[in-house]
C-alpha cells in the first residue's frame, strides 16, 4: 500500500511540475533593423508593449535594439537561425536569404487582399521553406519610395549621380543611369555631409527621424513602390509557445497590421515637414511621370524573376493589378 501510494504522489508532483512549467513566461528575443523610437520602429515597439501586457505571466518579449545590437542585413539569418526570435525587418534587407522578400515592395493590393486571394499563403510557404519563419503582419503599407537629392536635375536621367540604395531600388536607379553605394541607414547623413553620395532613395516618411533633412535639397516626384516593414518570428521559438502564449502573438500581430492604414496620415505629415524644412520638389509631369512610375516596376518585377524564376512570375500576378 505504502509502495501504491508513494507512486501516486510521485506520478501527480511530477504533473504538477509539468503543469507549471508549461505555465511559466515564455521570453522571447526582439530586434529591429530600424533605430529605435523612429517611425518604422514604433510599430513594433507598440505590439512588443502589447504582448507584454496582454501576455503577462505568459509570454513576454525582450527588446534588444536596434543596428547597434546588430547590422540590419544580418537580421534575417539571425531570425532564421534562432539567434533572435522574433524581428522588425524589411525583405529588402534579408534578400540574402529569401530573393522573393523583396517582391513586397512592389504590392499594389493592400494585405487584407493578399491574406483572401493566395498572395499571403503563397509567400507563407517560402518564409516557412525558406527562413524557418512565420510571417506575423505588415505594419507599413501604402508608403511610396521616393529619390531624395542635394543637387537639381531636370529629368528621369540620373547619369552622373552617386546615390545611396538598399536592394530595394538598386536596379532602377542603375536603369536611369546612378552610380549606386549600399550603405546602412546610420551611414547616410555622414555620406551625404562629405559629398560621397548626392542622394538616396528612401519613402515619404522617415528623413526627419534620422536628420537626412539637413542635407537634402530635393525630393523627386512622383513616388514609387511601397514600404514594406513587417513583423517575423522563428518558426521553432512560435511552435514552442502553448495556446494561450501563441494567442497573444497572433492577436498582437492582427491588431498592429490593421493600423497600417494609419501610414497615410504619416505620409501627409512628413510631406507638410518636408515643404516647412525648404526642401524643393521636382514633379515629373504627365507622360515623363508615368513613365518613371511603369520603369520602376518594370525593372523591380524583372529582378524578381531573374532571382526567382520559379516563383517570381507568380507573386507578380498575386502583387500586381497590372498596367
Amino acid at each position: 500500500m505504502r509502495n501504491c501510494l508513494a507512486a501516486a504522489w510521485a506520478a501527480l508532483m511530477l504533473l504538477m511540475m509539468a503543469e507549471l512549467a508549461g505555465a511559466q513566461e515564455v521570453t522571447l528575443k526582439g530586434i529591429t533593423s530600424f533605430a529605435e523610437k523612429t517611425f518604422y520602429s514604433r510599430a513594433f515597439e507598440r505590439f512588443i508593449e502589447k504582448v507584454n501586457e496582454d501576455g503577462k505571466g505568459l509570454i513576454r518579449i525582450n527588446y534588444i535594439g536596434g543596428p547597434k545590437a546588430m547590422p540590419p542585413f544580418e537580421v534575417g539569418k539571425a531570425l532564421a537561425g534562432g539567434v533572435v526570435d522574433i524581428a522588425n525587418v524589411t525583405g529588402a534587407f534579408y534578400t540574402n536569404v529569401m530573393p522573393e522578400a523583396d517582391a513586397w515592395k512592389l504590392t499594389e493590393r493592400p494585405m487584407a487582399e493578399l491574406r483572401k486571394n493566395g498572395g499571403f499563403d503563397y509567400m507563407a510557404k517560402l518564409y516557412d521553406q525558406k527562413m524557418n519563419a512565420v510571417f506575423l503582419a505588415r505594419h507599413v503599407d501604402d508608403n511610396p519610395f521616393h529619390l531624395y537629392l542635394t543637387k537639381r536635375i531636370r529629368g528621369p536621367d540620373l547619369t552622373g549621380l552617386k546615390l545611396r540604395i538598399t536592394p530595394v531600388y538598386r536596379e532602377f536607379f542603375q536603369a536611369l543611369g546612378a552610380t549606386v553605394v549600399q550603405t546602412a541607414p546610420g551611414e547616410v547623413y555622414t555620406a551625404l555631409e562629405r559629398g560621397v553620395v548626392d542622394g538616396y532613395g528612401w519613402p515619404i516618411t522617415g528623413i526627419f527621424d534620422l536628420g537626412w533633412h539637413e542635407k537634402t535639397k530635393f525630393r523627386v516626384d512622383p513616388g514609387f513602390y511601397s514600404a514594406e516593414v513587417s513583423i517575423l518570428i522563428n518558426k521553432a521559438s512560435l511552435a514552442k509557445l502553448n495556446e494561450a502564449q501563441r494567442k497573444v502573438i497572433l492577436d498582437a500581430a492582427a491588431w498592429i497590421e490593421a493600423q497600417a492604414a494609419e501610414t497615410a496620415k504619416e505620409n501627409e505629415a512628413d510631406i507638410a515637414k518636408q515643404k516647412a524644412a525648404g526642401i524643393e520638389v521636382i514633379e515629373f509631369k504627365g507622360a515623363e511621370g508615368e513613365a518613371f512610375r511603369a520603369k520602376a516596376y518594370e525593372v523591380g518585377w524583372a529582378a524578381i524573376i531573374r532571382l526567382s524564376p520559379e516563383h517570381g512570375p507568380k507573386l507578380k500576378e498575386y502583387f500586381s493589378k497590372g498596367r
